[in-house]
């Protein structure tokens, strides 16, 4: 996945080195003809290393590319993505094309937001609605038995092709995949979080992989229909939470998908959590934004507790992402999110604010209306809420 690199100094492995010169040359390439020949051969490059499992050989060849060739960096991890995330196989002498992909859930709660194994009968009733409404009519659809959480997903590029390998196995076979969950990291809990359900389709090679490929189908038809017939089957799978389906896609195109959606999201589910445990009504809230700074940028954090004094009571990390700098204007959807949501005192402090955490929790360290970076605590007997979250 395309993510912000701090490049190493260390020497360049051979294979990294092959990994730099393909996708330099890709990047550079005239034509469609001169395109293909590039990508054949920085495809098979990038199958031999997931194969062996050369994940820092491939982390190395992104790290230096960053700094020194940012176009060539882009072709690289986009080839690096679609092999890890897509394979084809043989059935029967007939070739298929199998794509991982994930259905990601936004979710929030006061409580712990659930993950582990999904029971059979879910499993079964969610591969036919994702079959009915989200993919081709030819494809064969494997789920992971885990409803996983972001700490729970695979955590490299051969981890993934390792995972797409097994579902497109399952999918060929007609079954779905027990996931083995020994040494399963537990997930860290926050307030608002994605949960995934993760599977492979495999289809016929040449045929369309998902509905709204074929001449009758949209993307917006297909979110439509899995929120609609999914839902009652995902219900039970989030017990004591908001939740909120998104349109499920190619694994890593989801993933990406999901950390946009997940910040207004959040914004809005903080300011329902406080409604929710304090009374206090979004009107009565002021909000204070602040940029925080590594190298450059990387997130504002959102401070949100009464108007009256200093308090924090909650905060929210609002990362940027991809592309996404201070020039862009993250400053501007936050606030419109916050109003739309009933926040009418939104502060935005001029600071350049280090990235600063609590020493001893770990926990992010938010703005005050003072300019000052604290740590958010909620009132000592909060009045809890009792209203049922849907």
């Amino acid at each position: 996945m395309k993510r912000t690199r701090f490049g190493s100094r260390d020497r360049l492995s051979r294979d990294a080195a092959e990994l730099q010169r393909l996708a330099t040359g890709l990047s550079e390439s005239g034509g469609k003809l001169e395109d293909a020949y590039w990508e054949t051969q920085l495809a098979e490059t990038v199958d031999g290393l997931l194969k062996n499992g050369a994940e820092d050989d491939i982390n190395t060849a992104l790290d230096r590319l960053f700094e020194l060739n940012p176009r060539a960096h882009d072709e690289l991890a986009d080839m690096v993505e679609s092999r890890a995330e897509s394979t084809r196989l043989e059935a029967q002498g007939q070739p298929y094309d199998v794509l991982l992909f994930s259905a990601p859930l936004l979710a929030w709660s006061r409580f712990s937001i659930p993950s582990g194994t999904m029971p059979k009968s879910t499993l079964q009733t969610l591969g036919v609605q994702l079959g009915a409404h989200v993919f081709g009519a030819d494809a064969a659809v494997a789920l992971a038995d885990f409803l996983f959480s972001p700490d729970q997903l695979p955590r490299s590029f051969c981890d993934t092709w390792q995972l797409t390998r097994q579902l497109g196995e399952a999918a060929l076979a007609g079954r779905n995949l027990t996931v083995d969950t020994a040494g399963m990291p537990e997930t860290n809990r926050f307030l608002s979080d994605v949960r995934y359900v993760v599977g492979a389709i495999a289809i016929p090679a040449g045929t369309a992989p998902f509905r709204w490929n074929e001449k009758d189908g949209s993307r917006e038809s297909a979110l439509r229909e899995w929120v609609k017939q999914g839902s009652p089957n995902l219900e039970p799978l989030l017990t004591g939470c908001a939740w909120q389906p998104l349109l499920p896609d190619a694994y890593h195109a989801a993933a990406r998908n999901a950390d946009r959606q997940s910040r207004p999201y959040s914004l809005k589910a903080s300011v329902a959590f406080l409604q929710t445990m304090l009374g206090l009504m979004p009107a009565d809230i002021r909000a204070v934004v602040g940029p925080c700074y590594d190298r450059r940028m990387e997130e504002y954090r959102v401070s949100l507790g009464p108007k009256t004094g200093d308090a924090v009571y909650h905060g929210i990390v609002w990362p940027l992402l991809g592309a996404e700098d201070e020039s862009t204007d993250a400053a501007g959807e936050i606030e419109a999110v916050l109003r739309e949501s009933g926040v009418q005192e939104v502060l935005f402090l001029d600071h350049h604010f280090p990235m600063e955490f609590c020493d001893d929790c770990g926990a992010p360290m938010f703005p005050n209306a003072d300019g000052e970076l604290v740590h958010a605590e909620m009132p000592e007997q909060p009045q809890i809420g009792s209203q049922v979250l849907h």
